[in-house]
């Protein structure tokens, strides 16, 4: 099944809380307004399947970290307390600053839409390293492997898009829609920004209980025409700059 990642308080009604972070809480205060807000909660809940397709990725307070990587409702369980009750104290500790990832999408319609001639191929996952001060939380493995999961997954193993598409999807098509003009095609006089990789092997290998590992089949990463990555090593100083719209 696919997954997104989002906040904790996604799950909860869009009118519970809107006006803010203040109001959503003060409503679940409120004993008139709290049993349909846990009403319509727990109906969103059922549709995605049962708590345990909500895994807690990312706390701020540091006497919640347990929770981070654990599903919902088996960290409520252990804890002895109801899961919709967890989600509100965990909300509550963390000024409603609670990452999470839910298991609810149809992988066949993420094909659809990759191979779709208007999809493009992105993430809007956090940046991570597998050591340093990135490695933090239990992040969406997206954060270090979409890119090569496109590539493995959906072009090698389940052939949903060609390479060559799934390549243009990633580079020139998106380059072109954010008005990036100098980026996204090799040319001579453009600004050299390549990845070399293994069609054969290339693969993610973060996943949800280890988010915190490299893809394979990547040998050199070329950053504005220096080499930011080669076989595993990373440079020490960085190339990458800020890009702008022409």
């Amino acid at each position: 099944m696919a997954s997104n990642a989002t906040g904790l308080t996604s799950l909860f009604p869009v009118w519970s809380r809107d006006g803010g972070t203040a109001a959503f809480f003060a409503r679940l205060d409120d004993a008139a307004v709290r049993p349909r807000i846990r009403e319509e909660t727990l109906a969103k809940i059922a549709l995605i399947g049962g708590w345990d397709n909500v895994q807690i990725t990312s706390v701020k307070a540091v006497t919640d970290r347990a929770a981070e990587g654990k599903r919902l409702g088996q960290y409520a369980a252990a804890l002895g307390v109801d899961p919709f009750e967890t989600a509100v104290a965990l909300l509550s500790a963390n000024d409603g600053d609670v990452g999470m990832v839910g298991f609810a999408m149809s992988e066949r319609n993420l094909e659809l839409l990759l191979a779709h001639p208007l999809g493009m191929v992105c993430t809007d996952g956090g940046g991570f390293a597998i050591d340093g001060p990135t490695r933090r939380g239990s992040p969406h493995p997206r954060g270090i492997g979409s890119f090569p999961r496109v590539l493995g997954r959906y072009v090698r193993e389940r052939g949903a898009l060609s390479l060559v598409d799934a390549i243009a999807k990633m580079s020139a098509r998106p380059a072109a829609r954010a008005a990036l003009a100098d980026r996204g095609v090799l040319a001579v006089g453009r600004p050299a920004d390549v990845v070399v990789f293994d069609p054969r092997t290339v693969d993610d290998a973060a996943t949800f209980e280890q988010p915190f590992q490299y893809p394979t089949g990547i040998r050199a990463v070329i950053v504005n025409g220096t080499i930011a990555l080669r076989d595993g090593e990373r440079a020490r100083e960085g190339s990458g700059r800020v890009l702008r719209p022409a």
